[in-house]
């Protein structure tokens, strides 16, 4: 936390991090100005609870293994405590498949639009752990509907110390935005 707060001081952009218990959620409150609540906890109740009780907008990510209305549910349980701000983030879920990390769901991102005013992310990093394919399903999911992207970058992702594997370089970053931006125009949309 104290790493994050010097960036936040250094670059003034403000802090999305993870809670992962609510003994936690005072001293991660003090430093972020997004709470995060990650795939293994979504279905923490008690925590989501507390984040949506903390007065801080709150990105929810699904659940490896939820499906899509436990994933409402989880949302509700956010909602009801008070939050006004909550982004939801499909992450990849569990299957049989072993090509990637997990399988990215994109066909969750309308499903939720459809039934939810809440805005839609899409992680396809954490999705893929593979850097190469973070590109092609960032434009899937922009293609789909998403609101937006969460994507992995790092200078040097094999100096990382952790999820290199799936981080993209700065030039590749710069390079997809300006496709995921190309995308979207097309379907009539700005991001």
């Amino acid at each position: 936390l104290a790493l994050l707060a010097e960036a936040r001081e250094l670059t003034g952009l403000p802090v999305v991090t993870e809670v992962l218990d609510t003994q936690d959620l005072d001293e991660v409150s003090a430093v972020a100005a997004m709470l995060q609540v990650g795939s293994r906890n979504m279905h923490n109740t008690a925590l989501l609870k507390a984040v949506g009780a903390s007065g801080k907008p709150v990105l929810l990510k699904r659940g490896m293994s939820a499906m899509l209305e436990e994933y409402l549910y989880a949302a509700e349980y956010v909602l009801d405590a008070g939050a006004h701000d909550v982004v939801l983030c499909e992450r990849g879920i569990r299957t049989f498949e072993t090509a990637t990390r997990f399988t990215l769901d994109l066909s969750v991102v309308p499903l939720l639009k459809e039934r939810t005013w809440l805005p839609v992310l899409v992680d396809p990093s954490h999705a893929t752990g593979r850097a190469e394919l973070v590109p092609p399903m960032a434009r899937a999911a922009v293609a789909c509907g998403a609101d937006g992207v969460m994507v992995e970058v790092h200078a040097h992702p094999d100096q990382a110390w952790c999820d290199g594997e799936q981080s993209l370089t700065p030039e590749i970053f710069f390079k997809t935005v300006g496709e995921l931006r190309a995308v979207a125009q097309a379907l009539g949309r700005s991001m």
